[in-house]
């Protein structure tokens, strides 16, 4: 009876490190995609900025129509890229995260 109590004792224990880690590796991952996203922000703001006061220079149509042009190519290669950059922080999170769970069903596979 001691020696199940011992066994339950230590698998609570073992599941709750497990957790913990797992629980870190997401607050890790959410801080990183955080900064990563309020970077991105800024950028696309002093992007914007910087396009409106280069169109508020303009004399001409043609030169306005250029201005914007730019500025919408640039904003949509930023986001293409940002995206991509996003789902690599997202896929390196879920990865992080599921190792330690990973690495205990691996042990419970293995103990029966």
């Amino acid at each position: 009876m001691v020696k199940n109590f011992e066994d339950i004792q230590k698998l609570g224990k073992d599941n709750m490190d497990v957790t913990m880690t797992s629980l870190s590796a997401l607050s890790k991952g959410f801080q990183t995609i955080a900064v990563e996203m309020a970077d991105y922000s800024k950028k696309v703001f002093e992007d914007g900025h910087a396009a409106t006061e280069k169109l508020f220079g303009v004399k001409s149509i043609d030169k306005a129509f250029e201005v914007q042009s730019e500025y919408i190519k640039s904003a949509y290669e930023g986001f293409v890229a940002q995206s991509a950059k996003l789902g690599e922080l997202y896929a390196g999170l879920a990865q992080e995260a599921y190792k330690p769970v990973e690495g205990l069903m691996a042990k419970a596979t293995t103990a029966k």
